[in-house]
């Protein structure tokens, strides 16, 4: 009977090309997929089976390619300052399962969840010269909440220690952009990557789109919304250990 729940709740299957994933499904009938190509998310659906995640149709589901969609892990950076590839190199390098991972802060009643690893190789120490173990757990609570909890470690030998920049970059399932703000980002300052960068503070009530966009906002709230008035849906954003925030649209 163990046995048959927890089959129930986590399958571990083939997705497109092959490649492995998990899917995650809750009695009440939402579900999550979990390529382990990237450990990357790409499938986050509520009980009447919308999706809420939004992954390109042009997306090439194979190795040395980035995903493009869902929610991908941007490690040792975020975006394309420094000499490592554009946003790190976790979100294309295969991922393993963790099959007796150590005891993670998130509830006990969660039982749809998934725990990858990804730990440094020899090949690819010569590109970024620091030795690492990131876990990453992926659950899907009762009620249909996505969470994301990581842990990175240093295992360089010699303790020398290193800095890194680290991101969930999640793309939303929208209606019209026209039909969306955001809320909790109002007074704050940021950094505006359309204008090198340059820090502004932000002077709107709640943030709408009317054109490109790309804006990285510093010292954010542990909560933001998403309001979607079209499909009348809101995502709230809940963070715990990540300061800032980007938002982007082209």
């Amino acid at each position: 009977m163990a046995e048959k729940t927890t089959c129930q709740y986590v399958e571990r299957c083939k997705g497109v090309n092959g490649l492995d994933k998990v899917i995650l499904r809750e009695v009440r009938g939402f579900s999550a997929e979990v390529y382990l190509y990237g450990g990357q998310v790409t499938s986050w659906k509520n009980e009447h089976g919308e999706e809420l995640l939004f992954v390109s149709n042009k997306a090439t589901f194979k190795h040395l390619k980035v995903i493009n969609g869902g929610v991908q892990i941007c490690f040792p950076q975020f975006g394309s300052h420094s000499s490592l590839e554009q946003c790190g190199f976790a979100r294309n390098r295969e991922w393993c399962i963790d099959p007796d991972p150590p005891p993670f802060g998130t509830s006990s009643s969660n039982k749809a969840f998934i725990d990858l690893i990804l730990k440094h190789s020899e090949e690819g120490v010569k590109n970024w010269p620091h030795r690492y173990e990131f876990r990453l757990r992926v659950t899907l609570g009762p009620g249909g909440d996505l969470m994301l909890t990581s842990r990175i470690r240093n295992t360089n030998t010699d303790g020398k220690p290193f800095t890194f920049t680290f991101s969930y970059q999640t793309y939303f399932a929208i209606s019209d952009i026209s039909e969306v703000r955001v809320e909790g980002l109002e007074t704050l300052d940021y950094l505006d990557n359309l204008k090198n960068r340059e820090r502004f503070t932000e002077q709107g009530d709640a943030i709408t789109f009317e054109s490109e966009v790309d804006k990285i906002y510093v010292s954010t709230p542990t909560k933001i919304a998403i309001l979607d008035h079209e499909k009348k849906r809101t995502f709230v954003l809940r963070k715990d250990g990540l300061p800032d925030a980007g938002k982007a649209w082209w």
